[in-house]
């Protein structure tokens, strides 16, 4: 999920992740369950929470939060 707390809207923004995604600039990798992924930030999508989310995985750390956060600057013209 990458929308912020304060967007309290029914559906929820969220980035996809793969294991066998190509590296970018703009698809950080993170680690899930000891796997390396990469959120694909150019797919970012408004889905509903109630049938489109599967399990909860985890919290991203300080450091993927920033490198996230760049993901979405670059993809979305942020600068």
């Amino acid at each position: 999920m990458v929308q912020s707390d304060y967007v309290n809207l029914s559906t929820l923004l969220v980035a996809p992740t793969s294991t066998s995604a190509r590296a970018t600039e703009f698809r950080p990798t993170i680690t899930i369950d000891g796997t390396e992924t990469r959120v694909l930030v150019e797919q970012t999508a408004a889905v509903n929470p109630e049938t489109r989310l599967g399990d909860f995985v985890g919290r991203l750390d300080a450091a993927e939060r920033a490198e996230l956060d760049r993901a979405l600057q670059i993809v979305f013209g942020l600068f």
